[in-house]
């Protein structure tokens, strides 16, 4: 079973940018889509449906901002959005979707922004994000993936050094996906790899993405208890489309 995570940077200019081309030509089992950008009627999903796709979206209220979507051609057993906290919700950042032996949770993390503005939000955020998974753990495995907007390690990012106080680089940051782990949870692409260099978001300015200066910012967190499951993580960087590029995870069945 494979599935898919890709920050898009809008749905609808990604479509012709990489996307559609990506998905018709792997199909995935199950695509996870963040910062979407649109309201389900904006966009053309025929040719989803036609490779057998049936989505559930989260849109934020404001127009054209953040946003995430399930689309599956395995049918859920039951989905959701948000995390029923208000404050949370109305951004559209999350989207679960329940399977046979997990529940499949895609977020798209807020960042914290220039200065830090949105810093003590962020760290609101982590804590209640945390809450959910905890609580959703209590029915069912839980899998989480999605832009965390985080470099988790210093080898997560080109530049650790000039970064240290920058948004996604933060301790406050770092050490909120360190909780999530803790809680119970492996970040996939570390288990199978451990070496530098391996990014999945780079500025557009400066040629950064032909020159490898990026952020490792979009992952696949999987419970514990189903880890037996997980066949292989991986980051496709030679997939374009977006300013990042799709994360995997391939389960077996």
């Amino acid at each position: 079973m494979q599935l898919v995570s890709w920050n898009v940077n809008g749905i609808r200019a990604a479509t012709d940018k990489g996307l559609r081309e990506f998905v018709s030509n792997e199909t995935p089992d199950v695509l996870c889509l963040q910062e979407t950008k649109a309201q389900p009627d904006q966009v053309n999903t025929a040719w989803l449906e036609e490779l057998g796709y049936r989505g559930v979206w989260n849109s934020a209220k404001k127009k054209g901002y953040s946003g995430t979507a399930i689309f599956s051609r395995v049918a859920p057993k039951k989905t959701s959005i948000g995390m029923s906290i208000a404050e949370h919700d109305d951004e559209g950042r999350i989207v679960t979707a329940e399977f046979d032996d997990f529940q499949l949770v895609t977020v798209y993390t807020p960042n914290s922004q220039r200065e830090l503005a949105r810093l003590p939000y962020r760290q609101q955020w982590d804590t209640d994000f945390l809450k959910w998974l905890k609580k959703l753990r209590r029915k069912k495995p839980v899998i989480f993936c999605g832009d965390l907007n985080v470099a988790h390690q210093e080898i997560d990012l080109a530049n650790p050094k000039t970064n240290t106080r920058n948004a996604g680089f933060t301790q406050e940051e770092r050490d909120g996906l360190t909780r999530m782990l803790d809680a119970g949870f492996k970040d996939s692409f570390r288990e199978f790899e451990s070496g530098p260099e391996h990014y999945s978001w780079w500025t557009y300015r400066m040629n950064c993405r032909a020159r490898n200066i990026g952020w490792r910012l979009d992952y696949f967190c999987v419970d514990e208890k189903i880890w037996s499951h997980v066949h292989d993580a991986k980051i496709r960087p030679e997939i374009k489309g977006s300013d990042h590029c799709p994360v995997e995870l391939t389960l077996k069945v």
